[in-house]
């Protein structure tokens, strides 16, 4: 896991958070901008929920969203996978579409473009999720308003396995 400085401590596994076709790897984040304030991101890490639906896990270990999943899992959080192919992914029923899951939804972690997450924030909205997180790259201005208008919080361009092992 890498600490809150991007950097990997001796012995760790490096978890890269966004894949190249996704965008540039930002680091921890664009600081104090919209989506990204510290109270937000620690109030979803540690009281929101445990129950994450991963827009985007495949069981492709080459993908982020695959290393990303399995640091929420060690940190206590339920991974639901969320992908075309609804496959099992770390030992959960993976779904096709966040309205097919037949459970709360807490956090929806966002690993999609830019293009196609602010779809992706809308149906967590209609789902009654709690929360909506964009991973590293994953911005979208209207998105974010939208679903902070709905009551949910949000958090864009930062990866939850860098911020949550920072608390």
């Amino acid at each position: 896991m890498r600490r809150a400085d991007g950097n990997a401590p001796r012995g760790s596994p490096v978890v890269v958070c966004m894949d190249s076709d996704t965008g540039t790897d930002a680091g921890t984040g664009a600081g104090t901008d919209a989506g990204t304030d510290a109270e937000t991101i620690k109030r979803i890490l540690t009281s929101t929920g445990d129950t994450w639906a991963v827009v985007g896990l495949s069981d492709n270990e080459s993908r982020a969203a695959y290393g990303v999943a399995r640091v929420l899992q060690r940190f206590g959080k339920r991974v639901v996978p969320v992908h075309p192919r609804a496959e099992p992914v770390h030992g959960e029923q993976g779904y096709a579409s966040l309205a097919d899951i037949p459970f709360d939804v807490d956090v929806v972690d966002v690993f999609v473009n830019s293009a196609l997450a602010g779809r992706v924030a809308d149906e967590a909205v209609a789902i009654g999720a709690k929360a909506v997180w964009f991973q590293l790259g994953v911005v979208d201005d209207e998105a974010y308003e939208r679903t902070r208008a709905a009551g949910l919080d949000m958090v864009m361009d930062r990866c939850p396995a860098i911020e949550i092992g920072s608390l």
